[in-house]
């Protein structure tokens, strides 16, 4: 996917003016980039328009108007952006409460060194991985980034809209799936051409 540069971006001025159609619109497109596994995680799928979203959304809020600055936000959100054999996406552990913070994360321990969050097409399996960093033997994050890499084959089925395809986490006792509409298959497919 393209890199995100300078001249993609509107100055802090110019997004303020336009901030709540922009919000309204992304809200509206990310709806079927979301999903919902079981009670307590979320992923969000990412690509150029979502990250482009976040850094006009972090230079709002940390009120950046150097080119230096901001070309460090756009370096580090590039990096989230896929390739073109994969899908990105954010993980976040959703905590309501703020008593049960560690109870929460603790029970997820271990969850960035398995092979338990992954997109079922058909026959094929296709294995998150977690981004490095988030994780130590004693805490985890709340908010995790992972990428779906893909084979030449398992692009290709998850391209076929004819196969069903769901995304699934299966981890200890966290057993959830949750089924790709066509709306959200055919806005990831985008991702991947």
């Amino acid at each position: 996917m393209k890199p995100l540069v300078l001249d993609d971006l509107l100055n802090i001025y110019e997004y303020e003016k336009q901030r709540d159609e922009i919000r309204r619109e992304i809200i509206a497109y990310k709806r079927p980039r979301r999903f919902q596994l079981g009670p307590d995680i979320v992923v969000t799928f990412e690509n150029r328009k979502t990250m482009l979203f976040q850094v006009h959304e972090m230079m709002r809020a940390e009120r950046m108007v150097k080119d230096g600055q901001i070309q460090e936000e756009l370096d580090i959100y590039n990096t989230l952006l896929p390739d073109i054999s994969e899908l990105s996406a954010t993980l976040f552990i959703e905590i309501t409460q703020d008593e049960k913070i560690r109870e929460m994360l603790h029970k997820f321990l271990g969850l960035t060194s398995e092979k338990s969050l992954f997109l079922k097409v058909g026959d094929q399996r296709i294995d998150a991985e977690f981004e490095a960093g988030r994780e130590e033997a004693d805490k985890i994050s709340s908010v995790h980034y992972i990428r779906f890499p893909m084979s030449a084959e398992q692009k290709a089925a998850f391209c076929d809209e004819s196969l069903g395809a769901q995304l699934k986490i299966d981890y200890k006792d966290y057993i959830h799936a949750e089924n790709i509409p066509a709306e959200s298959r055919t806005s990831l497919i985008s991702d991947l051409k």
